[in-house]
């Protein structure tokens, strides 16, 4: 099966709808997620030069003792039948809040898989602006077995953002 997750798809938190039966003997159904919404797939975009392989497994990039405020990036990863995709490997890599990235160590890079309803959360902190790029995320998903999608995540009403 294709695996093409939309950006909203990708970010998104999706609200469950919950089934009722009449019949008592009929097994319930799990939750469809919304995801009919018009979505065009996810775009492939450029990892950038600042992709380091071998990130640290870890939900959580706020470095401890921080001052920078933290923030949850949560979602869930949905085939375009609207399938969740269990164990999906998301690996993130973002500037700090000075807009460099750290090149030598992992900071504010991990990666993370999905949970049995192609869910994820990972809690860290507002990129920096940069000379010439808009704040961002980058992200690699990659569905199991298939091949690896790498796209930047954007927040709505930046500067900079097209």
């Amino acid at each position: 099966m294709p695996f093409h997750p939309t950006r909203r798809r990708v970010l998104g938190a999706f609200a469950a709808a919950g089934f009722a039966f009449d019949d008592a003997l009929a097994a319930p159904l799990a939750a469809t997620p919304a995801c009919h919404d018009g979505d065009e797939p996810t775009v492939r975009q450029t990892e950038g030069p600042y992709f380091k392989p071998s990130s640290p497994l870890r939900a959580d990039l706020v470095e401890p003792n921080s001052s920078v405020r933290p923030v949850e990036v949560s979602g869930q990863v949905l085939t375009r039948s609207c399938q969740p995709v269990v164990r999906a490997l998301l690996d993130f890599w973002h500037a700090d809040e000075r807009g460099e990235y750290d090149n030598v160590g992992f900071r504010y890079r991990g990666h993370l898989f999905t949970d049995a309803e192609g869910r994820y959360r990972l809690r860290t902190i507002l990129p920096a602006l940069y000379p010439g790029r808009t704040r961002h995320y980058h992200v690699k998903v990659q569905a199991p077995q298939q091949r690896v999608l790498t796209t930047q995540l954007y927040f709505p009403d930046e500067p900079m953002n097209r």
